[in-house]
């Protein structure tokens, strides 16, 4: 499978036993797939040996803490969207987090509809970058005061398109090359089935693609 359509995969890391388990159990009905790690100590031999797109951390962890593991992970693997997960309301993690970029600050224990669409914008931000880096370079235009005056003027330019337009041509694009399949749609945008269910009911194409 190319890298490109490899499931995305979700690296727990949390020392809680039965919540680490429970939320491995739980992140494969989202379409992802959950790897399970107790201390940050262990996740960085998991993220050496294949890194994972996104990281699911606990900030209180034995030995290393989770916010000391986040900023090791934004130096080594800074494509790897990161969410926070505590039981502990801090402020000044939640401003370290930020400054770090994570994708979410969730406080445990979180709903699972809540991780589920932290996890999918997570993979929404993997999937723009990777897009921005197969963009291709714009053609070198000669600067506008060296043509201004011989340049013909064929009109105004069309208006940027929004995130919201460029998301929905996307999903509609991936649609089209999976003959309108949403699973393979949604595993090659990096996205569960839910959640491209939810992005065609908002386009009001919800029954269009099965």
């Amino acid at each position: 499978m190319s890298e490109q359509l490899r499931q995305q995969r979700v690296l727990v890391v949390e020392d809680e036993a039965r919540l680490r388990q429970g939320l491995a159990r739980a992140i494969p009905a989202m379409g992802f797939a959950p790897i399970e790690a107790a201390s940050a100590e262990e996740a960085i031999k998991l993220m050496e040996q294949d890194p994972c797109e996104v990281i699911l951390l606990d900030l209180r962890l034995p030995g290393m803490q989770g916010l000391d593991f986040f900023d090791l992970v934004r130096n080594r693997w800074p494509s790897t969207q990161v969410i926070i997960t505590t039981g502990y309301g801090n402020l000044e993690a939640a401003q370290k987090a930020i400054h770090l970029d994570a994708v979410e600050f969730l406080t445990k224990p979180c709903a699972l509809q809540d991780l589920e669409l932290a996890i999918a914008r997570a993979c929404h931000r993997n999937l723009l970058a990777v897009r921005r880096t197969q963009a291709p370079k714009p053609a070198f235009q000669t600067p506008a005061f060296e043509s201004s005056d011989t340049t013909p003027d064929h009109g105004e330019s069309k208006p940027a398109k929004s995130l919201e337009e460029l998301e929905r041509e996307h999903i509609l694009a991936a649609l089209e090359r999976n003959d309108g399949n949403r699973t393979a749609a949604a595993l090659e945008l990096g996205i569960s089935r839910r959640t491209l269910h939810y992005r065609l009911k908002a386009y009001q194409m919800g029954d269009t693609y099965k």
